[in-house]
């Protein structure tokens, strides 16, 4: 009884990220948007698993939570799903390329990554003739840079957690 409420512990630990990815999804909270600075979380959230354990949030259930947040945004579908699919991808390339796994690496390797997401849905949005708001894209770019190191951390340790179990 307690081998298997051990591995049902673990199997839960290692859903928390997907639960994460489609909890930010269907909340609208993918986008932390305060006065001055907002944050992706689904670019971040996105990268970091991919990067670190592609087994946890696959390609399906990102397009998927994608297309859920463009539903509750309102916005046209497909916008967002190609976005993530960019970022998860540079991700899963940089995971190939990546000897050394260490805070610097992932940041310098999350820079092209964001820059690559955010104008895939810059074109995405201009080209289905639906309004962009060009600072709040920049600032959104600086904020989730600056926001990844905690994510980082606090990912870090969920993975300790789940390896160790």
């Amino acid at each position: 009884m307690a081998i298997l409420f051990k591995h049902f512990r673990l199997k839960f630990l290692e859903l928390i990220p997907l639960i994460l990815l489609f909890f930010i999804s269907l909340n609208g909270i993918s986008v932390i948007d305060l006065n001055f600075f907002t944050v992706s979380l689904h670019f971040i959230l996105v990268y970091y698993w991919v990067l670190r354990e592609p087994k946890i949030i696959t390609y399906g259930f990102i397009f998927l939570a994608g297309l859920i947040n463009d539903v509750v945004y309102g916005i046209p579908l497909g916008c967002t799903p190609l976005a993530l699919l960019a970022v998860s991808s540079i991700a899963a390339y940089a995971r190939i390329v990546t000897v050394r796994r260490s805070l610097i690496n992932d940041v310098v390797s999350f820079i092209p990554a964001l820059l690559i997401g955010n104008f895939v849905y810059f074109l995405a949005l201009y080209f289905s003739d639906f309004s962009i708001d060009y600072l709040y894209l920049f600032l959104n770019s600086i904020f989730t840079l600056i926001f990844y190191p905690i994510l980082w951390i606090m990912f870090s340790i969920l993975i300790r957690v789940i390896s160790v179990n």
